[in-house]
C-alpha cells in the first residue's frame, strides 16, 4: 500500500500567514501540521508516500526532504492548480499504479493513529473506506448519508445537509478510484470533488465501507481550528524540562521546556511548550500556548496562542490571547491599558501597540 498526501492549496483562510508559508507547515505544538500525518502514515507501516504539491512545493520539499527522517520514501507530484481532491488522484495515477492507497489531507489532524483503519481496509478489502465524524456545521464539509450500515450518498458542502456526518480527511481506495476520477465532471466550484468520485463508486455497485472516528479530528484550515488543535495536542503533554528555569520562576502543570530555552523570573502554566533557545523573562505564559524556537517573550502575558519561530513579544501590558503570530514578527507596546488582544500576525511583521 502507498500513501498520497495532499499539500497543495493556497490556504486563503489563513492569510496573512499563508502569504509567506505553506499552510501544512504551520506549527501546532511546535511541529508542522503535515508532520503529524506523515508520522501516522509511517507508523501504519506504509513506506512509499507521494506528496502532491503546488505553488509552495519548494517549501514543502525543504521541510520534508526525501522522507528519511520519517522512515518513509517520498516522491513529489506537482499539481499546477488546486483543482480538487479527485484531481490530485487523477494526476497521481502513474505514481500510484494499481496499488491500494491511503489519501491523507496534509492540513488535517487526527488524535488516533490511522493504523487501525488501514488494517480494517486490508482485512475487508472494500473498494473504498471513508472515515466520518459528527460535526456541528456539516454544511462546511463533504457529508455522508447512511442507510443503516450502508453509505448511500455523499454531497460536498450541501446547503441543507441531511446528516451531521462529515468526511474526515483520510480515505482508502483500491484501483477502481482511477476510473471514477476520470468519469466525474467539475463541480460548481470548478473542482473535481472526491465526494463525486466516491459516489460514482457507489452508483456503480462497488463497495464503500465507513468508520466513524473516535477521538478528535481537526481540519486546520482556519485560525480557530489551528488553535483548537494546538490545545488538544498540548493537553496530552508529559512534563519535560531540558532548558533552564531560574529559582525565581515557577512552572505549573504539563510543560515542555526544550534544550537551550531559558525561563527567567516568570510563570509558565501549562499545558504549554517552550521551544529551543526561547527566552521567557518577567512574563506569564498561560495554558495552551506554543512558543517556538528562538522566540522572546519579555514583560508580557501570552495564553492560548501559537507564537512562531524567531518572534518577539515585549513590553505588552495587555494579555495576548487566542492569537496566531507568524515567524520573525515583533509585538510590543508602550501603553498600560489592561485589555486583551487577539492578533493574527503574518511572517516578518511588526506591530506597535500605543
Amino acid at each position: 500500500m502507498k500513501a498520497l498526501v495532499l499539500s497543495g492549496g493556497k490556504g486563503t483562510r489563513l492569510r496573512p500567514i499563508t502569504h509567506t508559508r505553506a499552510k501544512q507547515l504551520i506549527p501546532v505544538a511546535n511541529k508542522p501540521v503535515l508532520f503529524y500525518g506523515l508520522e501516522s502514515i509511517a507508523r501504519a507501516g506504509i513506506k512509499k508516500v507521494g506528496i502532491v504539491v503546488g505553488e509552495t512545493c519548494e517549501e514543502i520539499k525543504s521541510a520534508v526532504g526525501d522522507g528519511s527522517r520519517f522512515n518513509i520514501q517520498v516522491d513529489y507530484i506537482y499539481q499546477e492548480k488546486p483543482l480538487g481532491l479527485a484531481h490530485a488522484v487523477l494526476i497521481s495515477k502513474d505514481y500510484l499504479g494499481s496499488e491500494p492507497f491511503v489519501m491523507y489531507l496534509g492540513d488535517n489532524l487526527l488524535k488516533n493513529e490511522i493504523s487501525r483503519f488501514v488494517n480494517q481496509f486490508n482485512d475487508a478489502r472494500p473498494n473504498s473506506q471513508i472515515l466520518l465524524a459528527h460535526v456541528k456545521r456539516p454544511e462546511q464539509f463533504g457529508v455522508a448519508e447512511l442507510d443503516g450500515e450502508k453509505v448511500v450518498r455523499l454531497v460536498e458542502k450541501p446547503k441543507q445537509p441531511k446528516s451531521d456526518l462529515a468526511l474526515v480527511g483520510v480515505y482508502l481506495f483500491d484501483e477502481n478510484i482511477h476510473a471514477a476520477v476520470r468519469q466525474i465532471k467539475p463541480s460548481f466550484r470548478g473542482e473535481l470533488e472526491i465526494t463525486d468520485a466516491i459516489q460514482w463508486l457507489i452508483d456503480h455497485g462497488l463497495v464503500v465501507h465507513f468508520q466513524i472516528v473516535d477521538g478528535w479530528w481537526k481540519d486546520t484550515g482556519k485560525v480557530e481550528d489551528l488553535l483548537e488543535a494546538n490545545r488538544m495536542i498540548l493537553d496530552e503533554l508529559q512534563t519535560r524540562i531540558d532548558g533552564e528555569v531560574c529559582p525565581e520562576s515557577k512552572v505549573e502543570f504539563k510543560v515542555v521546556i526544550e534544550k537551550g530555552a531559558r525561563v527567567i523570573k516568570s510563570l509558565v502554566r501549562g499545558p504549554a511548550v517552550i521551544g529551543a533557545g526561547a527566552i521567557i523573562e518577567n512574563a506569564y505564559i498561560g495554558p495552551f500556548t506554543s512558543i517556538a524556537e528562538n522566540c522572546v517573550v519579555r514583560r508580557a502575558e501570552v495564553e492560548h496562542t501559537i507564537l512562531m519561530a524567531e518572534s518577539k513579544v515585549e513590553n505588552v501590558a495587555r494579555r495576548i490571547s487566542d492569537s496566531l503570530v507568524g515567524r520573525n514578527s515583533i509585538i510590543r507596546s508602550s501603553g498600560q491599558k489592561p485589555e486583551t488582544l487577539r492578533l493574527i500576525v503574518g511572517d516578518s511583521s511588526e506591530v506597535d501597540l500605543v
